[in-house]
């Protein structure tokens, strides 16, 4: 009977698309904007949310950062409390490493904007990052070729780098190998060791495509090691089964007594977690995905009452079909789950137009930006879910309506 009623249902709503292009490509227009306009917007927040939760993961899981400034965002932002604080210097870190227990590795970074290049080939405005030998166990990337610092390395500032991709791209174009070549970083010969696989663009700007490497001994013979602009900072990353919170005051006890502060002077210095980034995030994205609800709210909503347009249409040709199928047994959940089963299949259409749409737009972005744009399995669920329920409360009334009609009166009407 299911069968009977879905091929009925599809030849009947197929007919209907046939008979009357222009009314029933208005009516599923507005189906088919309020799924895309909806499913873009989850889209592309779920795809910015996996980017930047992919940063923020990239810093180190359990991983506490000891700066000058906190991460904080809003209007309210105390900057003037701050600004006079020094930043985190090199000399700190083994005082941090001996006296925190709570840490498996506590390491130290600096980086600036500096140029690099091969031969003819430049890359300007580079990031150069400085590490201690334990940062590169706290930072998550990955060697595409080459290998990481030695520690020996590290301690005796030897001139090596590892590359990220875009760099590497950049002073090396034809995929000339370029591990054990002599490359210039700010005007210094440096040889490169490693190249960094492509990670792609970061919504928090960290993406390790724009960086390169250098051991923190060698980056300080080029870079203001004590000013703001290098952004010096340490990194500790927790034992097993030792909590951030454990850890913070671990750290905040040992940093107020290796800068001699007084017992009631305030901390000179912030402890930053990376979970404090993406929850500034979340206010924005609920407000995105609300404001796209709304907006495909309402051209659905019209979608819907176009749906219900059709049908009325259809029951009003199909009086005297309906008429006859009743006389001949046909119960009233037949018609009405026929005529329902009809508005659901019409109901689709136009969201499943709207969920191709919204793929090619994520190929088309593919090829303009370097971010993963992905129209997820539960989205494509989701909006194959809301036309199918649009369908059902737009058709519901006509196709009662339609199973209600008396069988006599029914065959009678022209």
């Amino acid at each position: 009977m299911v069968i009977t009623l879905l091929k009925e249902s599809i030849i009947f709503a197929w007919q209907a698309l046939v008979s009357n292009k222009l009314r029933t490509f208005l009516s599923l227009l507005g189906i088919t904007i309020g799924i895309f306009a909806i499913i873009t917007v989850f889209t592309i927040v779920d795809s910015l949310e996996r980017n930047i939760k992919g940063s923020v993961q990239s810093l180190g899981d359990n991983v506490v950062f000891v700066m000058k400034w906190p991460w904080s965002f809003g209007p309210d932002y105390p900057w003037w409390k701050y600004m006079n604080r020094p930043v985190p210097i090199y000399s700190e870190l083994p005082e941090l490493q001996r006296k925190v227990k709570g840490a498996e590795v506590i390491g130290f970074r600096i980086g600036a904007r500096k140029t690099l290049k091969h031969l003819n080939n430049a890359v300007e405005n580079a990031i150069v990052s400085g590490w201690s030998f334990e940062y590169g166990k706290i930072k998550a990337f990955d060697i595409s070729d080459g290998r990481y610092f030695r520690e020996d390395e590290v301690e005796g500032g030897y001139n090596v780098v590892i590359l990220g991709y875009t760099i590497a791209q950049g002073l090396f174009p034809n995929n000339e190998n370029a591990i054990g070549k002599i490359i210039k970083v700010a005007g210094r010969n440096c040889k490169v060791i490693g190249l960094i696989k492509k990670e792609g663009e970061s919504m928090l700007g960290n993406s390790m495509d724009n960086q390169a490497i250098v051991p923190y001994n060698f980056a300080r013979l080029m870079m203001d090691v004590k000013s703001e602009n290098s952004d010096p900072f340490i990194a500790a990353k927790a034992k097993p089964g030792v909590s951030n919170a454990q850890l913070k005051d671990e750290i905040t006890g040992a940093m107020r007594t290796i800068r001699g502060l007084k017992p009631m002077a305030d901390d000179n210095f912030a402890l930053n977690e990376t979970n404090l980034l993406s929850k500034n995030f979340d206010p924005l994205f609920d407000m995105v995905s609300i404001a796209g609800a709304i907006i495909g709210g309402f051209s659905i909503l019209v979608g819907g009452f176009g749906i219900a347009n059709i049908m009325f249409v259809s029951v009003r040709e199909r009086t005297n079909i309906i008429g006859i199928q009743k006389s001949l047994g046909a119960k009233n959940f037949f018609i009405l789950s026929q005529f329902l089963f009809e508005a659901v299949f019409l109901s689709l259409i136009g969201g499943i137009i709207g969920l191709v749409l919204i793929y090619l737009l994520t190929l088309a972005a593919h090829s303009v930006i370097d971010m993963e744009i992905t129209l997820t399995r539960s989205n494509i669920i989701l909006g194959l879910s809301v036309s199918v329920l649009i369908g059902i409360i737009s058709g519901f009334i006509p196709a009662y309506g339609a199973s209600q009609l008396d069988p006599v009166e029914a065959i009678r009407t022209n």
